[in-house]
Order: C-alpha cells, then structure tokens, then sequence
C-alpha cells in the first residue's frame, strides 16, 4: 500500500505564499519552496510541473480566493447596490487584515508572477476572473444608477481602487491596518458613490 504524500498542494502553495510575502515573486522558486516546508525537491516538481505552474496557481488560489468573498458579499446585498458597494469596500479590508501575507502578494500583478509563461489553461482562469470582475462592476454601476465612462470609472474607484489604496499604504510600510480601517474604506466609498436613494 502506498504512502499518503507528506506534503501536498496547499503546503506547498502556503510556503510559496509566505516567500512571495516576504521577498516578492523572485523569491519563489521550487528549491526555496521545498526549503520553507522541509521536502525534497522533487515533491515540488511532483506536484507542478515548473516554476511557471508554481507561480501561476499561487497567484491564482489567492486572487480567486479574495475575489469569491469579493463576489459573495456583493451578491448578499439584498438588492441595494449602494449597500453592496459599502460591504465590497469594507470585504477589501478585512480580507486583507485576516490574510496579510496573501493581500502583500496580491501587491504584485499577474505579469511579476509570469504570466507571459503560464499554460493556456491558467490564463484561462485569470481572464475568466477578471471578466467576473467586470462584469460585476458593471452591474453594479447599472444598480447605481451610473451612465457613462466617467460614472462607472467613479464606481470601480469607491469599491475597487480607494480600499487597495488604504491597504497597500499599510503593507508596504509594514504597518497593521488600524482597526478603523474597515469604517473609513466604507465612509469613503459611501461619499464617492453619492447619497442613498
């Protein structure tokens, strides 16, 4: 009877995560990663093929995990989109207070983890994501009332741009987000998407 794998996936994205947190993407490499968890080598390459496919599927399981709580909490507004908008700012930050070092790797784009090498298949999911997104800013924009470039571009600005804004102020200076983080991303958004109706 064979053995369970001492380390699986997850680990071993976990220990690319923390690397990536720390040194930025240079410093996620098979060896770097099989050190962080104490496993040969080959345990990286059994489980990814390379380091394209290490470095595409941790920027992939952390941007698709911040943005299916992203996605829920627009969705669970009831139909106020104001409301919805507010939630979203807030989910900005308090996702990244609860996942630090995922929300410092997120400070990086696709392209510093290498996009240009990634299979089909994992471009396929990061444009899939990134349309979901569009797609969702763009409801949200209808719901809102908001016609026209400028109008949806100040929606994305309320509950895209102004919370990564106060988080990433935070993490590059190594600081934690105060604790009236959440409160002054909603605030703030709340003003740029104007009154309630």
């Amino acid at each position: 009877m064979a053995r369970p794998p001492r380390f699986d996936a997850n680990q071993l994205l976990d220990a690319a995560v923390r690397l990536a947190a720390a040194g930025g993407p240079a410093a996620v490499t098979m060896s770097a990663v099989a050190t962080e968890v104490g496993a040969p080598s080959g345990s990286v390459y059994h489980r990814f093929a390379g380091r394209s496919a290490l470095l595409a599927e941790v920027w992939l399981r952390t941007v698709e995990g911040f943005q299916d709580g992203y996605f829920k909490v627009l969705e669970a507004s009831g139909g106020d989109a104001r409301r919805a908008g507010c939630a979203a700012a807030r989910h900005v930050v308090a996702w990244s207070r609860a996942h630090p070092e995922e929300a410092a790797l997120l400070l990086y784009g696709a392209e510093d983890f290498g996009r240009a090498d990634w299979s089909d298949e994992h471009r396929r999911r990061a444009d899939d994501g990134n349309r979901r997104v569009r797609a969702s800013l763009a409801e949200l924009a209808t719901a809102l009332g908001a016609e026209g470039p400028q109008a949806a571009e100040r929606v994305a600005l309320a509950v895209v741009d102004l919370p990564l804004s106060l988080v990433r102020r935070h993490l590059r200076s190594g600081d934690p987000l105060p604790a009236h983080a959440e409160d002054l991303a909603e605030q703030c958004t709340a003003a740029l998407l104007g009154p309630a109706a």
